[in-house]
């Protein structure tokens, strides 16, 4: 199921719509890299291409930990 949720990010609020599971996956990251989850999604927010939506960086941030070994940052 998608679910929309937010963050405040550098101060604004922002909203992101994703499926459950690539929200747990981006919970067990941010625990795994001992950062808060706001933490690792303004970091991804600032990392992505700025013709792509966060969304979407979001998903590939979880796709490329996972591929990774799930252990390493992408």
């Amino acid at each position: 199921m998608i679910r929309k949720h937010s963050a405040t990010l550098h101060g604004h609020r922002t909203s992101f719509s994703l499926e459950d599971e690539f929200w747990t996956e981006l919970k067990t990251i941010a625990a795994a890299r001992s950062i808060p989850l706001a933490a690792l999604i303004s970091e991804i927010d600032d990392h992505r291409p700025p013709d792509s939506n966060l969304s979407s960086a979001l998903r590939l941030h979880v796709l490329s930990w996972i591929k990774a070994g799930g252990g390493h940052q992408p």
